[in-house]
């Protein structure tokens, strides 16, 4: 028996059900298949391409140590696989299941087209319609989760496999490398693929998270997201890992938050596009192209705004609670789309991932899944002194304000010392007091 395993958000070939279910049946021909056209408007970023290629790379190296060719094919995706099992007379086809709105439609015709396909879960602990029904606030949805009882063991390591050789394309021929920047700074910050995700996380001191994960400026989460998202550790291979030890909660319950994000997405497909809270989608919008402008590139005159958006830029990530930070500055101070910010953080994100990129910003905006209290409106100024305490985070991203004491670092407009830096586009306070009249009209 020949099986194709069709790779996509599952990288890696451990705790990987298609490809260790498939490997105890027979021979196994591994392939990826590049194909985003078929994922509508939410086709991979820039930063999320070079990403893929890196780990792409690393996926081929494990396939090899078992001894699989990963094969490499571009075009339709159901076209693709058809011709390939014509190809080597495979008899059947596995994949772990997306839950994307575009590739579930996609999938479900590819299932009923092809014979001997099936799916698994390989993405999360619970799958979307596991929960009796959905929820659209956290905490009811976690204590439910929590009811179903620790999530699956992972799979034992799988064994060493065969398959017919088969022409392919060699990776360098999608061509996902990007002509800007973002190669050397993400690849400085990270290690993309399976084995720089196991040592990601068996490096990563759980026990100090609740204490360290708001602070930008000190190394306190895991830095995992874009290893989950393109599926080079499972979240069943981070829950036991991490389960039992001392202090776990505050880090487990952030897989959960994940988990709500695909149940929100499954559950509610126009979210990418459309606010959860259909009386947001009244709302007029008054900011300007220039300031969404100032905002990507980090030139607001707000240091912890610009610094995250640097960091971004950079390295293809950003700390959370900074995320928060800039996704409140954007929405409240400069009233432009929780769109324009998700498009933004898309395209720059390497653990961009629909369902949680959707869910933030929905937060943040005010008009999505657990969004109350919706006038929420982050000072960044008193963010910044909480959080960055010592203004090292912001001094590591904007040079230019390295000089100052802390005193003034987040307040660089109250120095008297001549600064190479902006002057605030706009004034919090009054942007505040704006954003709450908007927000009390739509209300009424």
């Amino acid at each position: 028996m020949t099986t194709i395993v069709w790779f996509r958000q599952d990288l890696r070939v451990s705790d990987n059900p298609a490809l260790k279910n498939a490997l105890d049946e027979g021979k196994v021909v591994p392939v990826f298949i590049w194909s985003p056209e078929e994922e509508g408007d939410w086709s991979p970023g820039g930063a999320s391409k070079v990403w893929l290629h890196h780990s792409l790379k690393s996926l081929e190296k494990s396939l090899k140590n078992l001894g699989l060719e990963l094969v490499i094919r571009k075009g339709p995706a159901l076209k693709t696989l058809q011709e390939l099992q014509k190809e080597i007379k495979a008899d059947k086809i596995y994949w772990n299941r997306r839950y994307e709105p575009e590739i579930v439609k996609r999938d479900s015709k590819i299932k009923s087209e092809l014979d001997g396909a099936k799916s698994f879960n390989g993405s999360l602990l619970f799958e979307p319609w596991a929960l009796e029904k959905p929820y659209k606030v956290f905490t009811p949805f976690y204590k439910a989760c929590l009811k179903l009882g620790d999530p699956k063991k992972p799979l034992s390591n799988p064994k060493k496999g065969e398959g017919p050789k088969v022409k392919s394309l060699k990776i360098e021929e999608l061509e996902l490398m990007p002509t800007i920047h973002w190669e050397k700074g993400i690849l400085k910050a990270w290690n993309p693929g399976e084995e720089g995700a196991l040592k990601r996380m068996e490096t990563f001191e759980v026990s100090e998270y609740g204490d360290k994960r708001d602070r930008p400026d000190i190394s306190g989460v895991s830095h995992l997201s874009p290893h989950l998202h393109f599926g080079e550790v499972s979240p069943r291979q981070v829950w036991h890992r991490f389960n039992g030890k001392k202090n776990t909660e505050p880090f487990l319950r952030q897989l959960f938050w994940r988990e709500f994000g695909y149940q929100i997405l499954y559950h509610h497909p126009e979210t990418p596009d459309s606010p959860l809270r259909e009386e947001w989608n009244h709302f007029k919008w008054e900011g300007s192209r220039q300031d969404l402008k100032k905002w990507q590139q980090g030139e607001t005159g707000y240091p912890i705004v610009d610094a995250g958006m640097k960091e971004l830029w950079e390295t293809g990530w950003m700390h959370n609670r900074v995320r928060m930070i800039v996704g409140s500055f954007l929405v409240k101070d400069l009233q432009i789309s929780w769109l324009e910010g998700a498009k933004w953080f898309w395209d720059t994100l390497v653990d961009a991932d629909l369902a949680n990129n959707t869910l933030g910003w929905q937060w943040v905006g005010g008009c999505g899944a657990d969004a109350a209290p919706y006038f929420r409106i982050f000072n960044p100024t008193l963010q910044a002194e909480k959080f960055d305490p010592n203004g090292d985070y912001v001094k590591k991203w904007i040079p230019e304000l390295k000089d100052l004491p802390k005193s003034q670092v987040h307040t660089p407009w109250e120095s008297d010392t001549k600064l190479d830096y902006p002057k605030p586009i706009v004034v919090h306070d009054k942007a505040r007091k704006r954003a709450l009249e908007l927000y009390e009209n739509l209300k009424k």
